[in-house]
C-alpha cells in the first residue's frame, strides 16, 4: 500500500538551479492555483536590474500605466491618482505611506523582460506582465485580492506579506476607496521578504504587503481573462464572421393558437438559429483564441513601419550582422494545425510549417542565421510582421539603418 504523500510545506528553499525550491512538474501538482508558497532565496544574491529612480521617470512617460497610492494612517484614508506623474512631485512625497506602481515594464526594459525566461514552465502566453513598485516605508496597497495568479519577487528593502490562508476567507470591500480593498483581513501568515526571496499566490488569497523599509517589488502577473471576456470576444467573432443569409426561419410553421404567444416551438428554431454559428470547426476556434489570447489589455502597441525599406534590403541588412527585433509589445504564440501550425502575433494570424512557427514565438530577435533557417513562408510572414512594425531593425552598432 502506498504511503500518502506529505502535506507540501508552504515555505521551501530555493536556489540558483531550482528557482521554485522544486522541480517545476512537482509545483504545479502541489501549489499551481492550489495554494501559497513563499520560496527564499529563489534567486539568491538578486540585484535589481533597475533603480527607484528608473521607476519614477517611466511613471512620467504619457504611455506608461501607473498609479500612486498615499495612504493617510491618523484617519486610514486612501489616495489613489493616475499617471503620468511630474518629476517635481516625488521629492515632496516625503519618506512614508506611499506607493508607486508602474505596469508592463517588462515592455518598457530589456533587463526586466529577461527575468521572464525564469517562468518558462508556464505558458509564455499565460503571463500578462511584470508589474515594478516601489514603496516608501509604510507603503501599502491594503489588504486585497487578486484574480490571477502572481509571483512576487523582493528586488530591493524589505516587504512585510500576510495572508490568509482559510477555506472561505471573508471578501467584502471597503466602499470608501477607490482600491478593492478588504474590510476585514485575518492573517495566518507573516512574513518579511528580502532581495531574492518569491511569494507565489494563487487567485483568491487575501493578501497585504506592507514596506518596512524603502523597496522595490516585482509582481509577475500571469493573465486570465474572465468567461465575460472570453464570452465578449468570442461572440463579437461570431457576429462579425456571421453570414448574413443566415436567419430565424420557420417552414414547419403551424397555425398559431395564440398569436401573442413564443411558443416552445419558436423556442427552438430560435435555439437551431444560434446553432448554425456555433464555432463546431476546432480549426475556427483555434484561431479565435489564438487571436484573442495574443492581444495585451493595454494600450501599447506596435505601429506599421514607415521607412518603407524594401524586403531585399532588409534581408542585405540581415547578412550583413543586422538582428530583428521583436516588439515588445507584440505576444506570440502558436498551435498545431492539421499536419503544419499557426502562428498567432497580435492577433494576427500565420499559417506556417510546425519549425518555423516554434522559431519565430520562441526567438524575441531574429539574427541573418536564423532567418535563413526559415521557410520561404516563415520568412514571408516575418516580413509581413516587420511591415506591421512588429519587428524593428537593429545594426551591429545597436542602431536602426
Amino acid at each position: 500500500m502506498a504511503r500518502p504523500r506529505p502535506t507540501p510545506s508552504i515555505e521551501v528553499e530555493g536556489s540558483a538551479q531550482q528557482p521554485l525550491g522544486m522541480p517545476a512538474a512537482d509545483f504545479l501538482r502541489d501549489y499551481w492555483q492550489k495554494k501559497p508558497l513563499l520560496i527564499r532565496n529563489a534567486f539568491p544574491g538578486f540585484v535589481s536590474p533597475i533603480e527607484p529612480e528608473d521607476l519614477a521617470g517611466l511613471a512620467c512617460e504619457e504611455a506608461a500605466l501607473s498609479r500612486l497610492v498615499r495612504h493617510d494612517r491618523e484617519h486610514d484614508a486612501w489616495q489613489v491618482r493616475h499617471g503620468p506623474f511630474d518629476e517635481e512631485e516625488f521629492p515632496g512625497l516625503g519618506d512614508r505611506d506611499w506607493t508607486l506602481l508602474v505596469q508592463d515594464v517588462d515592455k518598457w526594459d530589456a533587463d526586466i523582460a529577461a527575468l521572464l525566461p525564469n517562468f518558462d514552465f508556464l505558458p509564455r502566453w499565460r503571463i500578462d506582465d511584470v508589474m515594478v513598485s516601489f514603496a516608501a516605508t509604510g507603503g501599502s496597497v491594503g489588504a486585497h485580492i487578486d484574480q490571477y495568479d502572481v509571483f512576487l519577487l523582493q528586488a530591493q528593502g524589505h516587504r512585510r506579506w500576510q495572508i490568509d490562508t482559510q477555506e472561505a476567507p471573508p471578501l467584502h470591500f471597503r466602499k470608501d476607496v477607490e482600491l478593492r480593498m478588504l474590510q476585514r483581513f485575518t492573517p495566518d501568515h507573516d512574513w518579511v521578504l528580502g532581495p531574492g526571496d518569491m511569494l507565489y499566490l494563487p487567485p483568491g488569497v487575501p493578501h497585504h504587503g506592507v514596506a518596512e523599509d524603502a523597496c522595490l517589488t516585482f509582481s509577475v502577473g500571469m493573465r486570465a481573462p474572465s468567461a465575460a471576456e472570453l464570452l465578449g470576444d468570442f461572440v463579437d467573432t461570431l457576429a462579425s464572421e456571421a453570414d448574413d443569409g443566415l436567419r430565424y426561419a420557420d417552414p414547419d410553421l403551424a397555425p398559431a393558437k395564440d398569436a401573442n404567444e413564443i411558443d416552445a416551438a419558436a423556442m427552438q428554431r430560435a435555439v437551431e438559429a444560434l446553432n448554425v454559428l456555433r464555432m463546431n470547426d476546432p480549426e475556427r476556434l483555434g484561431d479565435w483564441f489564438g487571436r484573442f489570447i495574443t492581444l495585451y489589455r493595454s494600450s501599447g502597441e506596435a505601429m506599421p513601419a514607415e521607412d518603407g525599406r524594401s524586403r531585399i534590403e532588409i534581408e542585405w541588412d540581415l547578412q550583413q550582422g543586422h538582428v530583428l527585433h521583436r516588439h515588445p509589445w507584440t505576444r506570440m504564440a502558436w498551435r498545431r494545425s492539421a499536419r503544419a501550425a499557426r502562428l498567432y502575433a497580435a492577433g494576427h494570424v500565420h499559417a506556417l510549417p510546425v519549425r518555423d512557427a516554434q522559431s519565430i514565438a520562441s526567438m524575441p530577435a531574429l539574427d541573418g542565421p536564423a532567418y535563413a533557417k526559415l521557410s520561404d513562408r516563415g520568412r514571408d510572414a516575418v516580413y509581413d510582421l516587420l511591415l506591421g512594425g512588429h519587428y524593428h531593425l537593429v545594426g551591429p552598432d545597436g542602431h536602426a539603418p
